[in-house]
């Protein structure tokens, strides 16, 4: 499936939020920004009368239920589509669905899904003046985490230029990886650099300005923030490999922790493999924001979601 990154932005404006690739620095900053406003603030914001679906193909727990508890927050309502029992599984079409839906007055559809591309084909179907959010789209991006991400890093460490960055893991088949790396070059974060095996790395890593590292002990050494990634196995064919011997060469320990900053911090976008990736008193030591993440999440979402509604309001 051909993926439009330009299809989410109009006039200038934030129309559907999709991608983080060709995202411009003033939109990711505006929704920093405004989630610090609705996470500093015990203000109630009311966007009543709106009606947000969720349409999840693929399981969730964190991002389907920080956007159920954003859309609340926000006074809309949230509608949860059981895909197991929806009339897809009858050979409706996902489009027809979509319109279906649409006709009940909803305002915005919260996609995720295996096939890359997916929420953007939603996006080029739906009637003008509705928004379309890509929570996760197979391995090509999963552009609210990395916004969240973006929030945490910037709650903790104020700002980008300095940084240096190491993410963990199986980079070829996360979608979090790469919104993570557009966000953070963006950003303009000092030094980002990958970390894993070589297997699961993609090939072209060079086109996107980070420094790679198989050795584990010198891609995190004297890190600002290490963000930790599960390994994908429901999206790996040939790149299986031991989960034992992976976490001797690339688990987070406390004999590693020594090699980064003091002062680092430790994220992991969930869900946790302990002993797998990382130990758990890494994973709940003072060093870890794992679960700060998880409550950044529900305000950035609403930052999200308000800001399409406002751009999409004389739309509808």
């Amino acid at each position: 499936m051909k993926i439009n990154h330009d299809i989410q932005i109009s006039d200038g404006k934030l129309k559907h939020f999709l991608n983080i690739n060709n995202l411009p620095k003033s939109i990711i900053e505006d929704i920093v920004n405004r989630a610090e406003e609705f996470h500093d603030s015990s203000k109630v914001i009311k966007y009543s009368g709106k009606v947000v679906a969720s349409l999840f193909f693929e399981p969730s727990t964190r991002t389907k239920t920080t956007f159920e508890l954003a859309t609340k927050k926000i006074s809309s309502d949230f509608i949860n589509i059981d895909i197991a029992n929806s009339s897809t599984s009858k050979g409706e079409s996902i489009i027809d669905m979509i319109k279906t839906i649409e006709a009940m007055r909803c305002n915005m559809f919260v996609v995720r899904h295996s096939v890359p591309g997916t929420a953007h084909f939603i996006a080029e179907s739906v009637s003008s003046g509705i928004a379309v959010i890509n929570a996760g789209d197979g391995s090509n991006e999963h552009p609210t985490q990395a916004m969240l991400d973006m929030f945490t890093i910037k709650k903790h460490k104020g700002s980008f230029e300095d940084l240096k960055i190491s993410i963990v893991g199986d980079i070829l088949h996360s979608r979090v990886a790469k919104s993570l790396i557009f966000a953070l070059n963006t950003l303009g974060a000092k030094q980002i650099n990958i970390v894993g095996p070589r297997k699961l790395i993609p090939d072209n890593y060079n086109e996107f300005n980070v420094q790679y590292f198989e050795d584990m002990s010198k891609g995190i050494s004297h890190s600002d923030v290490i963000i930790m990634l599960r390994l994908q196995k429901e999206r790996m064919h040939d790149a299986l490999i031991s989960l034992d011997s992976y976490y001797d060469e690339y688990g987070l320990d406390q004999s590693r922790m020594q090699l980064a900053k003091k002062d680092v911090i430790v994220m992991h976008p969930g869900p946790i493999n302990r002993g797998v990736e990382i130990e758990s008193s890494v994973a709940d030591g003072p060093n870890s924001v794992i679960l700060n993440q998880v409550s950044y999440g529900i305000s950035v979402r609403m930052a999200i979601m308000s800001i399409l509604f406002d751009n999409n309001h004389h739309a509808s």
